[in-house]
């Protein structure tokens, strides 16, 4: 395409200009700056270097990407949520400060993004969490390309988490895994990394010295009755195998309701309360007695993951990464639900500058 040349006297920033009335609605880049967005370059310092950059002629600013990403993240490309501006660089406000002083200025952004990978190494990815409570029953479960049947046939319906430092029985046995319960929810600590529990694995643990529970209380105990109904309830949830949506949806929907029964049961109920803190201490084994982490040990086998040294991960991993960073894990931007859901916010800030 030929393009105009603009005299030598002229403003360089008047390209921009130029360029809006060579082609109307439609906006070609002359030239960019990359703005690198983290909470050390946030919004507010982007907005006042907008008018330096017009006058260099930049016509276009090209933006990092800037939605949620790990807390400290300087690059963004370690993204947790799709759906919201990651608030280490600027409130919603801010952005559009931010991006009125562009428009101001008669200029364009672009904006890199991230469609095709997420950070799973801390906690705040939501979908990946759910992954590993529910496995192939999440209704993320196909966001990730996960191959549910290996070749090696002990990871058939989990997921490799090659996280650990050492290897597994040295971890165990050091008390690096501890089983903590919130919220009516028990999860598995591996230093700040938390890793949920099978819903229906719980009943392990609530079912561990029942009769104890049972002999404090007494059978006709309302709350003991209630006791046993949650663990009925866990009994007849969906299995974590079960990939019928209509059963996802159950899954999903009665294991909220079990976390909620569960959390008014202990808080209200002292010796529950008890009971339960009991019950993990003893999951948690005892420094010294290898065979006092048989239980831990065997609760964590019914999981939807399996935990190992990270020196395993290329030859056992199965999940896509991207490239070869086990923390990046790909999802499936061809299929058109994903799709949907990592442009969802793109395109509400394209369509109120429009």
């Amino acid at each position: 395409m030929n393009q105009e040349t603009l005299p030598v006297d002229q403003v360089p920033g008047d390209a921009v200009k130029l360029a809006a009335r060579k082609l109307p609605g439609l906006r070609i880049p002359i030239s960019t700056y990359r703005l690198q967005l983290n909470h050390r370059f946030k919004f507010k310092d982007a907005e006042a270097v907008i008018p330096y950059l017009y006058e260099l002629g930049i016509t276009d600013c090209y933006t990092s990407p800037y939605f949620l990403a790990r807390a400290g993240s300087l690059h963004g490309y370690d993204i947790l949520d799709h759906h919201r501006l990651n608030p280490e660089i600027g409130t919603d406000k801010e952005y559009d400060e931010f991006t009125e002083e562009i428009r101001r200025h008669g200029m364009g952004q672009l904006l890199d993004i991230v469609p095709n990978h997420m950070s799973i190494s801390g906690r705040e990815n939501l979908w990946w969490m759910d992954v590993l409570e529910n496995g192939p029953s999440s209704v993320y479960a196909d966001f990730f390309d996960i191959d549910w049947k290996p070749v090696k046939a002990v990871l058939e319906n989990k997921v490799l988490l090659p996280i650990l430092g050492e290897q597994y029985g040295r971890i165990l046995e050091n008390q690096e895994l501890k089983l903590t319960f919130e919220d009516g929810t028990f999860a598995v600590l591996y230093y700040d990394l938390k890793l949920p529990l099978n819903p229906s694995t719980y009943i392990h643990i609530l079912k561990y010295r029942i009769d104890h529970l049972e002999t404090e209380m007494g059978n006709d105990h309302v709350q003991f009755q209630e006791f046993l109904s949650i663990i009925t309830a866990l009994n007849h949830l969906p299995s974590s195998t079960e990939k019928d949506p209509e059963k996802r949806l159950e899954r999903r929907r009665e294991k909220e309701s079990i976390k909620r029964r569960l959390t008014h049961l202990v808080n209200e109920i002292h010796v529950i309360r008890a009971f339960v803190a009991e019950n993990l201490q003893a999951f948690n084994g005892v420094a010294g007695d290898p065979r006092s982490f048989d239980m831990l040990d065997q609760l964590l086998g019914d999981q939807v993951y399996r935990l190992s040294h990270w020196r395993v991960a290329t030859d056992e991993i199965n999940y896509r990464r991207f490239f070869d960073i086990n923390e990046l894990a790909a999802i499936r931007v061809e299929n058109l639900q994903v799709f949907r859901e990592t442009h969802e916010l793109i395109l509400k800030l394209v369509g109120r500058r429009r």
